[in-house]
């Protein structure tokens, strides 16, 4: 039976009147963010470098405060409701996108992929990670606006996901799939690279070149995470319009983000406990909510279980912002730590790709440095 559809976040009876969002302005959003991201596009086919540590940060910088603008036209045009739900998402989703990133730096390191071409495979990632997360978002769109119980398979989902980031090991994620294994046996791939072309010409024949192998495996770990992504989202808003802008903005800046946190990503230790302890908490979340929205015959006689709460979604600002910052000063904390027991500072220990040194990063075609 077709239900209306209901934020996740509020109990019927608490329900506060939200307002619509105009079409001019979901209309213009997409518009603008097409036309942001077509220009970075268009920066990186034009001007391929590697980005200075200045650089990185400004369009760091600038792209979180663009977040934070939006944010507050949808306080304004919207309501409250509106901007806290966008607020809440684009921290998920940025959380979830930093370790994303992680995951890169592995993919870029284990196949050696030079540096002047990093900015490039960077930029296919992140318009991979949009386009699935964009299909992801219509399809949980329309299994939440048909079957309620869906929350329970997305909760227990979230659970699991957030057992597997805390207790997991990210070096897996870096060892050959069963398709590159296969892609590797299959087709003539060459060990050198010819930019970011995927077939090049040697004595006469054509070769697949190692970016295809590179491509495939971002491209696998885009999957991956938006299988994770959205359901964690659609925990705290049921707004495919919010959902969706919450993943552009936090994917936004990703490229340049690389490039200045540099070596201290892998520093951040604790990093994945933080993003686990999101992820289970928005899984119970979304479990009490399926609970108390419940219509399966099985549980409760298919009557709503009302002793079960509804999180709000003020609440789970709070908790996601504080599981970030505890997760990210701890790791930051033990890392200077770590680098003064060697006789360093933190700072010594990280290596930022400047300007100064730039020709000769990139004339270095070994792995990233970890």
């Amino acid at each position: 039976m077709r239900r209306e559809r209901l934020s996740v976040l509020d109990a019927p009876s608490e329900r506060p009147s939200v307002t619509a969002l105009p079409l001019w302005f979901e209309v213009g959003s997409l518009v603008v963010l097409t036309l942001i991201l077509v220009a970075d596009l268009l920066m990186v086919i034009k001007r391929p470098h590697v980005p200075s540590f200045r650089e990185s940060t400004l369009w760091v910088v600038f792209y979180i405060a663009l977040a934070l603008v939006f944010a507050g036209l949808m306080f304004v045009i919207g309501d409250a409701e509106h901007g806290a739900q966008f607020l809440a998402g684009w921290l998920t989703e940025y959380s979830l996108s930093i370790d994303n990133l992680f995951v890169f730096v592995i993919i870029m390191a284990r196949f050696a992929v030079p540096r002047k071409y990093q900015q490039e495979v960077l930029m296919v990632g992140i318009i991979l990670a949009l386009i699935l997360r964009g299909i992801f978002i219509l399809l949980g769109a329309q299994l939440i606006e048909n079957f309620s119980w869906i929350f329970y398979i997305f909760g227990a989902f979230l659970l699991y996901t957030a057992a597997q980031q805390a207790f997991g090991d990210h070096e897996d994620e870096g060892r050959d799939s069963a398709l590159i294994r296969l892609l590797r046996r299959r087709l003539p791939i060459t060990n050198d690279y010819d930019g970011i072309k995927l077939r090049t010409m040697i004595d006469g024949r054509r070769f697949f070149t190692p970016m295809l192998i590179v491509f495939v495996a971002i491209g696998t770990t885009d999957l991956i995470f938006a299988l994770d992504s959205i359901p964690a989202i659609f925990g705290i808003t049921q707004s495919p319009f919010i959902v969706f802008t919450a993943n552009v903005f936090a994917l936004m800046g990703l490229r340049q983000l690389y490039f200045l946190l540099g070596g201290l990503l892998e520093r951040l230790e604790y990093l994945k406990y933080g993003i686990a302890f999101i992820l289970a908490f928005i899984g119970v979340k979304l479990v009490l909510h399926a609970m108390h929205e419940n219509e399966l015959p099985f549980i409760n006689g298919g009557e709503h279980i009302e002793w079960a709460p509804d999180i709000s979604t003020w609440t789970s600002l709070a908790v996601i912002i504080a599981a970030m910052a505890v997760a990210t000063v701890a790791s930051v904390v033990k890392a200077n730590l770590d680098a003064r027991r060697r006789g360093h500072t933190l700072g010594e220990e990280i290596p930022h790709f400047t300007e100064e040194n730039e020709h000769d990063r990139d004339s270095d075609s070994t792995s990233v440095e970890r």
